[in-house]
Formats: structure tokens, sequence, C-alpha cells
């Protein structure tokens, strides 16, 4: 009492506000820490809450945004449809945040249904580990090694379930070290995170949070999510700026994305063309340097990226997207001397065209007749150079077969099933020229006839072979009994008399031929059948 009489009297009863105020923030702020919470603040939030206490902050300190605090963007402003969604993805999204997940869809789906379109399919992100995602549903498997994912099933349908990705540094190596040792398979399967030499990430499973997820994405139109529940888009990377201009950018450095990944070369050249982008200078700058990373992809997947550039519907413009950048060299190499040619680009041009068409349409294309074009003057060029060498036409056709797919399964592991395919259409075309008798009807049951025709229809139209040729067999397949004797009379007069194929060997050749033409030996052929269909077959 005697203290505080002593302080009136000398004007020191007010209390130091200044000094208080922060100290009853941070007693509180201490409180929030300890009390339970029923949603996890943002990391935004939490970085303002640790800064308060001590000296004071300047106003304009506040106003600068946090790197990881993303734009919310309203369904008013991004206009996306919702009935565009797949009910099973928002029944993924739901199952995990119900079990106190977050749960976003991801990546191109988001990218698609802003621009109105219908998504081919649908990707979730979620701070849920694997294990944690395959314990909620019932038809779930982990799968991947370099990047581990969920596919949860439902039905036909696969969701692609991933948990966010941490930023992981790779520490620079010094100058004059030698390069590191490759890492045996069971070796890496051992780590979350490797990376080669040349600065390719071999495994990449460490989690983290989901700003370093975005991050991690490779451009700013992927990089945002979208909440079915709240209906609102999270845009770390001014994604929607982008999308608007229409531009393609790399989030981060490029030369490191692609070394991390060389396939986002061929990405950002597929999505370019699919969705008539531009590519951002900086983005598009070191490709031509760094094209020669391609080598260092595994051939499979390398195949699988070239399949979706060939089967998205705008093949021909991702053609024309890689000879610019001087992509197609680690892939198709000989694309080049076939584009020089003037029956070979229009051939090209023509296959590419109607593939482009039928996607568009909906309807079945085949990877075997679409790489049976890209590759058929190359092959033909070898046939008939072996051909003039003094081989028999047959062999001299199956020697140049295996070269071309033994060179090009190099840089593209072309499934057996879709080579087997190859190989048929190609042994037809010498089959059809002939337009032979009994060995026409024979070949209106070859299951590979169609594929076959259409391929000659092909060549007709590019100018390779005469028209008549395929206005013939058009005449065939659609006449009765009677206009076929008809034509078979037409065509024999055509033929080479039939006193050389009665030698015996010509016979044994025939024979020998027409098992390596027809591709009826081919052990596999009906498993192939069973899972794909004809190439231009409706």
């Amino acid at each position: 009492m005697i203290k505080k009489l002593i302080r009136k009297l000398f004007g020191q009863d007010a209390e130091p506000t200044d000094e208080a105020a922060p100290s009853a923030e941070t007693d509180d702020s201490a409180h929030d820490e300890r009390a339970p919470q029923t949603a996890r603040p943002s990391r935004a939030a939490s970085k303002t809450a640790a800064s308060k206490g001590g000296a004071r902050r300047k106003p304009a300190a506040a106003a600068v945004p946090e790197p990881d605090a993303p734009v919310i963007v309203s369904s008013d402003i991004h206009g996306i449809d919702p009935s565009l969604i797949s009910r099973n993805a928002i029944r993924v999204t739901e199952g995990l945040q119900q079990a106190g997940f977050r749960a976003f869809i991801v990546g191109g789906a988001v990218r698609d249904l802003l621009l109105g379109i219908a998504p081919k399919d649908f990707d979730v992100a979620t701070d849920a580990t694997p294990e944690q995602v395959q314990k909620l549903f019932r038809r779930a498997r982990i799968i991947g090694r370099r990047f581990q994912i969920v596919h949860v099933q439902f039905g036909q349908e696969i969701i692609e379930t991933s948990t966010f990705r941490a930023l992981v540094d790779t520490p620079p190596a010094e100058a004059g070290a030698p390069p590191p040792r490759r890492l045996k398979r069971d070796e890496l399967d051992r780590r979350t995170h490797a990376v080669d030499a040349s600065g390719r990430v071999l495994r990449d499973n460490v989690w983290g949070e989901q700003h370093e997820d975005a991050t991690r994405r490779d451009f700013t139109v992927n990089a945002m999510y979208y909440d079915p529940a709240t209906q609102t888009v999270l845009d770390y990377h001014n994604g929607m700026a982008d999308m608007r201009a229409r531009l393609l950018r790399m989030i981060g450095d490029p030369a490191t994305r692609y070394r991390e990944d060389p396939v986002r070369m061929l990405r950002v050249v597929r999505f370019a063309a699919k969705l008539d982008f531009e590519i951002e200078d900086a983005t598009r700058e070191p490709i031509k340097e760094l094209a020669d990373l391609i080598n260092n992809v595994p051939a499979a997947r390398l195949f699988d990226e070239m399949l979706k550039l060939l089967l998205s519907g705008h093949a021909l413009a991702c053609l024309q997207r890689l000879r610019k950048e001087g992509l197609h060299h680690g892939l198709l190499p000989l694309l080049d001397v076939v584009l020089e040619q003037p029956h070979g680009e229009k051939f090209i041009t023509l296959a590419l065209n109607n593939t482009d068409a039928r996607v568009r349409a909906g309807k079945p294309v085949s990877p075997g007749f679409l790489f049976a074009t890209l590759l058929w003057h190359d092959m033909q060029q070898r046939w008939q150079q072996y051909e003039a060498n003094g081989e028999y036409p047959v062999p001299a056709l199956h020697r140049a077969m295996d070269d071309v797919l033994d060179m090009q399964t190099e840089k593209l592991a072309i499934h057996k099933r879709f080579s087997s395919d190859m190989r048929e259409i190609w042994g037809l075309q010498h089959r059809l020229e002939k337009r032979s008798g009994r060995s026409a009807l024979k070949l209106l049951e070859h299951q590979r006839f169609r594929a076959g025709y259409d391929f000659l229809l092909l060549r007709c139209e590019s100018g390779e072979l005469d028209e008549s040729v395929g206005s013939w067999w058009t005449e065939f397949i659609e006449g009765d009994i009677a206009a076929r004797e008809a034509l078979l009379s037409q065509g024999g007069k055509d033929r080479a008399p039939r006193k050389r194929r009665r030698r015996s060997n010509s016979r044994n050749r025939s024979k020998q031929g027409d098992g390596m033409e027809g591709g009826t030996a081919s052990g596999d052929r009906a498993a192939d059948d069973a899972s794909h269909d004809g190439p231009h077959e409706d």
C-alpha cells in the first residue's frame, strides 16, 4: 500500500500498456496452443501469431502476402460446373475429409474444369499418407516406386490419390567430385528421396505441406486445388492469371525442373498443342539445350508419354511442336527423313488428321496403327534395299520389319501387342497389292484386314499407290458374289502367269510368306486381340 501511495504521488500509477499488451497476447497465444482445435490453422495464420510479441511490427509488413498462402477463388469467379466432376472423385474427397484429412481435386482435372472441358480422369491430393488412404477405401491399392500413389477403384474408373509432397533440396555437387555411384533397385527402394547424376529424381516419397506440393508441380496451370465441398479453388502460383493469358509457365527454375524430370519437356509440348497455349520464353529456352536428357528416361515411360501425345486429339500439332523444339530426335529419329519426302509428309499428315478426328469423335484408335504409319516409310526403304540386294520379297520384308522395330524399341518400348499389330498391318500391304483370287477372299477373313485396308487407303490417298488399288478393294468389300468374281477376273489379268508359282521353290516361298505376312503364327495374337481392337475399326 505504501509503495502504491508513493507511486501515485509521483504520477507513476499508469500501467505500462505498451509492455503489458504484448505480455497478455503472449499468454493468450500460449493458451491457444495448448487448447484443442476443431480446425487446423493455416500456416500463414500461425506465422502471423508467432511474429507478435516483443517489438511491434510495422503496419506495411502485414500487407506482404505469405509465400505459402494460396489465393482462394470462389465459385462465382472460377465458374466451374459441378456437373462435369466425377461422382467418384467427390466420394474420395468426401471420404478423406470426413476422416479428418484435407483432400482436393488437383492438377489437369482442375485446369480442364476451368476451361469448361470434362476431364478424362481425376487426381486427388491429400495430407493423408498412402497407408491411411488405403484403409479408408475398400478397393484401393498402393502403386509406384518413384512416386508412391494410391489407386482407388470404382468399377472401371480409377481415382489416383497422392499425398502432399515436401520440397527436398538436393545438395550441390562439389567441384571436381566424381559422379555419384549408381544405386541398385533395392537401395533405391529403401530411400524416400534420390537423384541421379543428371539431376533426375529417382525417388520422391517425402510427405509435406500443401504449399510445398504445389511448388513441386510442373506448371502454374496444373498447380491449383479444387475443393468440391466448398467449391473453391486454391491457387498458389498465379495459375488463374496464366489460364486467362493462355500461357504455360514452369514453376521454379525451368532448367532444374527439366533435369529433375526430362519428360516435362514432352508434357509442355503436349499441353501447348492440346490447349493452344503459348510456352513462356523462360520455360521454352532450356529445351533445345537439354533435349538429350530424354535419353535418360526409361523407354517404357517414354512410350506412355508418346502415346498420350498421339492420342491427345492433337497429334499432328504435337508432332509439329516436337520437331520445332528438337525433341523428336530422341523419340522418332527418322521423322525428319520421312517428312522431307513429299509422299511421306502427306501420308503422315493424313494419318494423324484421321486419328485426331477419331479421338475427338470418341472412336477407338489403335496405337499399333499409329506407329505403323510413323515408321512405314523407314521400313519400306529398308525392304526395297534388301530386295535390291537380291533377297526374296517376303524374307526382305520380314528382315526390314525386325530392323525397324529393334531400333525403335531402344527409344520407345513399344508393347509387344502393338508391335504385333504393326507387323500384321505391314505384312498385309504386300498381299493387298496383289489382289489375287483365292488369296483375296481369304484376306477378308483376316482379323487385321480392316486395319490393313485402312492403311492401304492412306497410301493411295497420299499418292504412294495408284488410287485404283484402293478402289478395287472398296468395290470388292461392298460387292456381292457376282461383283467379286468380276473383279477377281479383272485383277487376274494383271497378275504374273501362275505357272511360276507352281515351281517347288516358289511354292515353298509362298507358304513361308503366308505364315509371316498374315501373322497367324503369332503365339500371343489371340490374347492381343482380346484386349485390343483393330486400328480404325468401328
